[in-house]
Parts: structure tokens; sequence; C-alpha cells
């Protein structure tokens, strides 16, 4: 089992978009895959329409109050992906856990006892804060591997060096085996000198860690989310959709995943609200 953090500690860059298309792309390659909504404004669960009410089982009860994932996690309307959803109940988890012996630890033990089980996933994929709290350090110490998505904007490198720094702090102390996979960018426009000067020099600074593909401005892409889709179920056929496919192919070959015999396939399973809408629409 592979798990995956997409983190950078700065907001609107473009986290939690990545983490559900990606999750999504790699689910309809055949792969087995959970998503993680560690983000206490609960945008990933808010956008698979998933989020628990309170006090039911969610991310903060797992981390809180010895809830394991077999509780927590939920099927969404794609074959083969799942998500751990969260709440605003979240955001009281940093001070609570803040005299717990072991907090950065917590993560790990729970995904531990998810791959010794029958409903271990192949990827897990965590969508962090925007902060380097309790929160993202559980993350890190969980993962095998890490994604920083940033954005084709002057302010791209901004905070990099602090991310960069605790990356190599907990790969010393907590984590030997986490690495830095990629670089993905975000907001790409191919018509703006500004955003190809950023890409030349994230590549100065990162070399091949840049995914090859960057994410384009998208409109569809945006719109997405809130109708509780990714952009494989609400625009299969826009260039995000294309560029989100090429990205997680090349993702699966950095993370080592095992080659699937399996194309994208067909969407499944789509929501029957999903269904009433299209019928009284017409989506462009």
């Amino acid at each position: 089992m592979k798990v995956l953090s997409i983190i950078n500690q700065k907001g609107g860059v473009g986290k939690t978009t990545s983490c559900a298309n990606l999750g999504a792309a790699l689910a309809l390659r055949g792969y087995r895959v959970l998503l993680v909504d560690l983000d206490p404004q609960a945008h990933l669960s808010i956008s698979f329409d998933r989020m628990p009410e309170p006090g039911d089982p969610s991310m903060y009860t797992l981390l809180t109050q010895g809830h394991s994932f077999a509780d927590v996690l939920q099927p969404t309307s794609l074959a083969n992906l799942w998500i751990a959803p969260t709440n605003l109940d979240l955001t009281g988890v940093e001070s609570e856990l803040a005299s717990e012996i072991g907090r950065e630890g917590l993560l790990r033990l729970a995904l531990g006892e998810l791959a010794r089980s029958e409903l271990a996933p192949d990827v897990v994929i965590l969508d962090c804060p925007p902060s380097l709290g309790t929160l993202s350090l559980n993350a890190l110490v969980a993962s095998n591997s890490v994604l920083v998505p940033l954005q084709a904007e002057f302010f791209a490198l901004q905070g990099m060096a602090q991310l960069l720094d605790v990356l190599e702090r907990v790969k010393r102390r907590l984590n030997p085996a986490i690495e830095l996979i990629g670089v993905l960018v975000g907001l790409y426009s191919g018509q703006r000198n500004l955003s190809r000067e950023v890409v030349e020099e994230l590549r100065n600074h990162f070399g091949d860690l840049v995914f090859d593909t960057h994410v384009r401005v998208n409109v569809r892409l945006a719109e997405a989310p809130s109708h509780g889709q990714t952009i494989f179920e609400y625009a299969p056929d826009c260039n995000a959709a294309i560029q989100f496919s090429e990205i997680a192919t090349e993702l699966a070959s950095r993370m080592g995943l095992a080659v699937t015999t399996s194309e994208p396939t067909e969407l499944e399973n789509e929501r029957p609200r999903e269904k009433e809408i299209e019928a009284g629409q017409n989506l462009s």
C-alpha cells in the first residue's frame, strides 16, 4: 500500500483539486484508491458530498476517539475510489492532541491497521491542510511519497524552503522512507510569460521532479466540485481531464505502482441526483 501526501502550507494552490482528480484518474485505471481528508476546511469531503454529521465517524474521530478506517471510509460515485471524510470538528484536533504521547504517529498506526486488512487499497492519497502543524506532520510520518502542488505565479516558491526543511527533519528523525517525488504546476497558461518563467525557475530548482504536464486554467475544473463530481465525471473530454490523466500516469510510475492492464474505464455508479441534474440541464 503506497501512501502519498499532497501538501503545501500555502493555501489555494490546488491541493484538494489535485487529490480528488489524481485519485479518480488512478481509480479509472483499476487501482484501488483511498482519499483521506486531513484539512479542517473539509473541502475534499464537501466536493464528494460526503461530509459526516458531527459525532459520526470521520478523520476527527479516527485521530481522537479510536475509530478505524473501517469505520470511517465511504464509497464515492466512482468504482475503486473511496474517501475517508472529515468535518469541521477537525479544527480542534491540534489542541486536543497537544498532550498526546506519540501524536505524530496516530495516522501511521491507523494506516498500518488498514494495510493489514481486506480493505487495504493500492494507494492512499492524503489531502493536507495549508499549515505545517500536527495534521500535516501525521501525514508526512505516514507517507512514502510527497507531491507539492504550486501555482504558476510570482510567489510560487514562497514557503518552499520551510516545507523542504520540515520534510528533511521528518525524514531524518521520524520517517526515513519518505521522498519528495513531484512538483505539480497548476493554473498554467502558455500564453503568459509569467507562467513560462515560473516553470523555468521551478525546473532550475527541482529539475525532473517537476511534472511534464501542467494543469492549465480551466473553468470546468473549477465548476466540478460544486456538482459533487471529479473532472472525469463532470467534463471527461475537457483539457483538464486529459492533463490529470497524463499526470496520473507519470505519478503511478514515480510511485512504483504495479502496472495495471486496465486502460481508463468508462464511468460507473452515477448518483441518482446527478442523473436528474443532467436530465434538467444542458451542461456544455
